[in-house]
């Protein structure tokens, strides 16, 4: 068993204060932006579509994690307090909200890019997505959040901020998920260079397994509000798992269609021999 009694706060000068959780937040769209400019210069993309299309994405992740918690998970209270909904630094992101205006910001993105399909771009952007995700779990690990039930597996954690009770460590499950899936879909992008793999996979993947892994893994953590038990004592899902379903049917659907398709999409950087 670990005993886990971290602080939340990483450095702090004076009033300011760094916590792990931005620390890691703002880390992880580093290093996802830095692997996609590489995918950009393999698809002889200018490299300044990096910084634009990641604009759009940590908008949209801040905005759509922030309205998605407060709809999905706090409703009542948020439309009863409704200037509470900006008040980010009190906590409160719920990933499908974010996953959902991330998607609706690349349709916006890729509109005013016709070079740029829309499909084109998710599939670019699921591998350092699925790497952000698993950066921001391990922010919910230094928070001591999103905690798991009580176990007696060698591996729990006790984290002593919250009580006594060795627990699943269900922020680490999900971010070790996310960085595989990161990594598988980093190399069913490069395996086959320059060609890409066909339109519609990698996003496909990449919904599929993310969500669906946090459907497997919501089984091992406590629910994040109260009316979550009685959701799931009626139907045996908690919200979370329920709202990953449609996003787990749509990636299988993707992957389907991506395999009706060509097996390989030639990049910008080979032109087709007429």
């Amino acid at each position: 068993m670990v005993t886990w009694d971290v602080s939340p706060i990483l450095i702090e000068l004076g009033p300011l204060a760094i916590r792990w959780y931005g620390f890691l937040f703002a880390l992880g769209f580093i290093v996802a932006l830095t692997f996609y400019k590489k995918m950009l210069k393999n698809e002889k993309i200018p490299v300044a579509e990096g910084d634009a299309v990641f604009f759009y994405i940590i908008i949209a992740t801040i905005v759509g994690a922030r309205l998605g918690h407060c709809l999905f998970y706090e409703p009542e209270y948020y439309l009863s307090h409704p200037l509470e909904i900006f008040m980010v630094w009190k906590g409160g992101l719920a990933s499908h909200g974010g996953t959902a205006a991330v998607v609706f910001a690349i349709y916006l993105y890729s509109r005013k890019r016709p070079q740029q399909p829309f499909l084109s771009v998710l599939d670019r952007i699921s591998a350092p997505t699925a790497f952000v995700s698993g950066m921001i779990r391990m922010g919910n690990l230094f928070n001591s959040e999103m905690i798991g039930k009580p176990t007696d597996l060698p591996w729990a954690i006790k984290f002593v901020q919250i009580d006594e009770i060795p627990r699943h460590p269900g922020q680490l499950y999900e971010a070790i998920s996310y960085f595989l899936i990161s990594a598988l879909l980093f190399w069913i992008y490069w395996r086959k260079k320059p060609k890409l793999p066909p339109q519609g996979l990698m996003v496909g993947i990449f919904l599929a397994t993310l969500f669906g892994a946090r459907i497997l893994i919501e089984f091992f953590k406590i629910n994040q509000v109260g009316f979550e038990e009685s959701l799931t004592a009626s139907v045996g899902l908690n919200l979370g798992q329920l709202l990953s379903i449609p996003a787990v049917l749509i990636g299988l659907a993707l992957i389907v269609r991506s395999f009706s398709q060509k097996k390989d999409v030639p990049s910008k950087k080979t032109k087709k021999k007429k």
